[in-house]
């Protein structure tokens, strides 16, 4: 702050465009708020649903102004820092800087800038071989060699990235007070994959809600826009129904579906443990009339996939924004390593080998990671529960 520092901030609270590409549309921003200097110009720049957790299990635009800022922390922290803050409607009010992309302070990409800059110069050196090799019909060794191993890079650089991208997981070591997984009640579908891989993690500064995708949503635990309570909810006849994780003004941030989490025989030990671990004012409440529980969209509604080909499509490894695609060009690129190969198996034995061979583990590289993902989630971790005679704990 000070001299060519952040002089004040202005929140766009006005919705961005949705942005078309292929596959799926990439949705607009909820909200902006932009880092300003005395002058007006941007020095950085976030999408507010960015920096709230329960953003992806709600429909857009649903939490907004005062309440938005307030949710994420933001005008905690401006006022903290003692930075003035403007809130515009409209994205053509003179207040509103023009950004560049050098000034995005989002979360980042999900991939490494190594990864694309590898896939970026393998594939532009690819289409050239392949260009020359599908206009001209040459079958000169040493260009379709340089299509070959080209074509090898991307499945080549998917594997250094899972790889890469397991070791930073093993290297992530917060300090965790308390892990809860679910114990879900019999008869709900719940599987291994989902008991093993979604817990509730009670860190010294944080509560971490982790699907069984490997998403995970932090809710802070200290600051003005901590979780400040847990809260049971009974049906009008008594039963549980779920739990409340609520935030300053008593507004709902996730729940806990009792019979997904606790309705099992180690409920009740997972509930005890949570309450002890996570410090929170603990209450009930019993809906009444004709209340419905949970009232809208919320997160932690739906963790539970309803089969197991959308769990095995949910904890996949990521794939790039181009989707499917991405996938499908690296095999037509293998497959067609392999035909030019045999193309000059007489002229070049050589070079048709290699061709071949790259071609082949290209299209090994890519298949049989899937094929393990498919077949342990088949065979093993999207079966169902194994279900326990013992009776069941009542919580208390």
């Amino acid at each position: 702050m000070g001299g060519n520092g952040i002089a004040r901030a202005v929140f766009v609270d006005a919705p961005g465009e949705d942005r078309e590409r292929v596959g799926p549309t990439l949705p607009g921003s909820w909200g902006e708020l932009q880092l300003q200097d005395r002058d007006g110009a941007l020095i950085g720049r976030f999408d507010l649903e960015d920096w709230l957790p329960e953003s992806p299990a709600l429909p857009k635009r649903s939490v907004r102004g005062e309440q938005l800022l307030s949710r994420t922390g933001v005008s905690h922290l401006l006022q903290a820092a003692g930075i003035p803050l403007h809130v515009v409607r409209d994205r053509d009010d003179p207040l509103v800087a023009p950004g560049g992309s050098g000034a995005a302070l989002g979360p980042g990409n999900d991939f490494p800038y190594w990864y694309w800059g590898v896939r970026a110069v393998a594939g532009a050196a690819w289409f050239a071989a392949f260009t020359a090799v599908l206009f001209s019909g040459t079958t000169a060794p040493w260009l379709i060699l340089v299509l070959a191993a080209t074509a090898a890079v991307a499945p080549v650089a998917r594997l250094l990235l899972r790889a890469w991208t397991r070791v930073r997981l093993r290297r992530y070591a917060p300090t965790v007070r308390e892990r809860v997984r679910p114990s879900p009640a019999p008869g709900l579908g719940a599987t291994v994959r989902f008991c093993r891989d979604t817990e509730l993690r009670v860190q010294d500064r944080d509560l971490v809600l982790r699907d069984l995708g490997g998403q995970e949503y932090w809710f802070p635990l200290t600051g003005a826009h901590a979780v400040t309570s847990l809260v049971r909810v009974r049906d009008r006849a008594g039963s549980e129904l779920g739990v409340e994780l609520r935030g300053p003004a008593e507004q709902v941030r996730a729940v806990l579906p009792w019979d997904l989490w606790f309705g099992g025989e180690t409920g009740a030990d997972g509930w005890a443990r949570l309450r002890r671990a996570a410090g929170l004012t603990v209450s009930e409440r019993r809906l009444t009339g004709k209340a419905i529980w949970p009232k809208g969209p919320v997160l932690g509604l739906r963790m539970l996939p309803v089969s197991g080909s959308e769990a095995r499509r949910r904890s996949r490894f990521p794939g790039t924004i181009a989707g499917v695609s991405s996938t499908a060009v690296m095999a037509i690129g293998s497959v067609f390593s392999v035909v030019q190969g045999l193309r000059i198996t007489d002229e070049h034995p050589g070079a048709a080998l290699t061709a071949v061979l790259l071609g082949a583990v290209g299209l090994a590289l890519q298949g049989v990671p899937y094929a393990v993902h498919q077949l342990r989630g088949r065979l093993r971790l999207d079966r169902p529960v194994p279900q326990r005679t013992t009776p069941r704990k009542v919580a208390v």
